[in-house]
């Protein structure tokens, strides 16, 4: 061999590996990202903390700010029984982290004029025409008594993706909610006990029951992405997960993220740990299936990595574009993450979008960050955020459950201490 095609075969290797690097998040530019090395590994001493305490099994952290990785790291645990060392690589049941986006994508499917905002949704959905609001109230003698009303106002489509429709997820420990997690999910012990076969089903389920507050008067978090995803179906002529993979996930390079995992990616799926009695965490198997899966859901359902999620948020972060493939407009950006719930009770300094989780106010918010900020998390504390001023995406990935917010408040914490410039 020549040794200019030797140079040339050396150049090539280097290049593909410093991409591959990056494209498994272990390429880091601190000080190009313009932040302080000492802060993020005072970020990273807290984790290991929280791990060695048994408080958290493992977790995967990919910070980029400015176009540069600052931190990427993989501590702890991936199975606590075991001691297998958590990886880059995981691949998480990311949960509620499903809803922006499925947000985005059918904001995509709005820029292709296929409805307005304000449309109401029995336009598409004609059962939406038949709903009722449970309404509460007390007799003369005192007892509780249970209504069921017409709705004052249709519900629209914003109200979908700002989860005002009167809606609710089925999370709470009150009887309506635990009625209609067993008509949405079944049982909550891992096992699917309702008979649905796709999505349609599942908002068929969700629209058997009766509201519990009026449209547009509450902000609560609900299944209305359940509905969304159904809406993807009802305006692409395609599956969601088909329209996922063909306009985000394909274009986005995000390789490791859809409903089911492939059968040569089933050992790096991330080990599910739950608090036990006692307060200790333990292994559990996976909740629900890995594979087989055919409701392709809103709510929830997608499996993804830190670093599948990472291009995700920097497709939001440069206003919808991903090395040079567009994926939604800034404008339509825009709109999704302005506060669409002013007035309506909410987290003091925060508002909701189309999807998103918004920052209104760091003051009133108590927690470091940057007004603009958006964000979400998942069931088994998986977190990111997008901060525009700042050109900062974080992502932190865990897996175990009950949720808790104290990690999202720590991310945020930490990473906004470690700006340096």
């Amino acid at each position: 061999m020549s040794l200019i095609k030797r140079i040339s075969a050396l150049l090539i290797a280097m290049c593909l590996a410093l991409l591959i690097s990056a494209q498994n998040g272990s390429h880091t530019n601190i000080s190009a990202a313009g932040m302080s090395d000492d802060a993020l590994e005072t970020y990273e001493n807290f984790l290991t903390k929280e791990i060695k305490a048994g408080r958290i099994p493992g977790a995967v952290s990919l910070i980029s700010r400015k176009g540069h990785i600052a931190h990427s790291e993989a501590l702890g645990y991936n199975n606590l029984s075991t001691k297998e060392p958590m990886t880059r690589d995981k691949i998480f049941y990311i949960q509620s982290m499903t809803k922006p986006i499925i947000s985005v994508a059918f904001m995509m499917l709005y820029e292709e004029g296929h409805f307005f905002l304000t449309d109401p949704v029995e336009k598409y959905l004609p059962a939406f025409g038949n709903l009722k609001v449970m309404q509460w109230s007390q007799d003369e003698n005192g007892e509780t008594k249970v209504d069921y009303v017409a709705t004052e106002r249709p519900v629209q489509i914003w109200h979908l993706l700002s989860h005002t429709a009167g809606f609710s997820h089925g999370l709470g420990e009150n009887e309506y909610d635990q009625k209609l997690a067993e008509k949405l999910y079944g049982s909550f012990d891992g096992v699917v006990t309702v008979d649905h076969k796709n999505i349609e089903d599942r908002v068929n389920a969700l629209l058997s029951y009766p509201l519990m507050g009026q449209p547009g008067e509450q902000w609560n978090y609900s299944a209305s992405p359940d509905v969304l995803a159904l809406l993807i179906e009802h305006f692409s002529g395609m599956s969601c997960a088909e329209f996922l993979q063909e306009r985000i996930f394909g274009p986005l390079g995000m390789e490791d993220t859809g409903y089911n995992v492939a059968d040569e990616n089933l050992d790096r799926i991330a080990g599910l740990h739950q608090i036990q009695e006692g307060g200790s965490l333990g292994y559990v198997e996976p909740w629900g299936p890995v594979q087989g899966n055919t409701i392709y859901g809103g709510t929830h359902g997608l499996f993804s990595t830190a670093a599948d999620y990472m291009k995700f948020g920097l497709m939001l972060l440069n206003g919808g574009s991903y090395n040079g493939r567009r994926i939604i407009g800034r404008k339509t950006l825009e709109i999704m993450t302005d506060n669409h719930i002013e007035g309506l009770p909410y987290a003091p300094g925060n508002g909701f979008g189309l999807g998103f989780g918004v920052r209104t106010d760091v003051s009133d918010s108590k927690i470091s960050g940057s007004e603009g900020v958006f964000y979400w998390g998942g069931a088994f504390n998986t977190y990111f955020f997008v901060d525009p001023e700042e050109e900062l995406v974080a992502v932190l990935m865990t897996q175990h459950f009950p949720y808790t917010d104290f990690y999202s408040s720590k991310l945020r914490q930490f990473v906004y201490s470690a700006i340096s410039d």
